[in-house]
């Protein structure tokens, strides 16, 4: 049986990040001390975290 790219595969799905008010969490780029960082923000109440794995604390 032939390999299938780990490209083609499907029904691979990322995990969906959820803060603690209920609100999604997003990764945003953003500018900070001369330095453009990825940050995770929550839609809802605009907590700020480094990871979005941190809200899930």
């Amino acid at each position: 049986m032939a390999q299938v790219s780990k490209n083609a595969r499907t029904g691979s799905t990322a995990h969906k990040h959820v803060c603690s008010c209920g609100g999604d969490v997003k990764m945003r780029a953003v500018f900070q001390s001369g330095k453009l960082r990825n940050v995770a923000v929550c839609e809802n109440c605009n907590r700020r975290e480094r990871r979005p794995k941190d809200f899930d604390l």
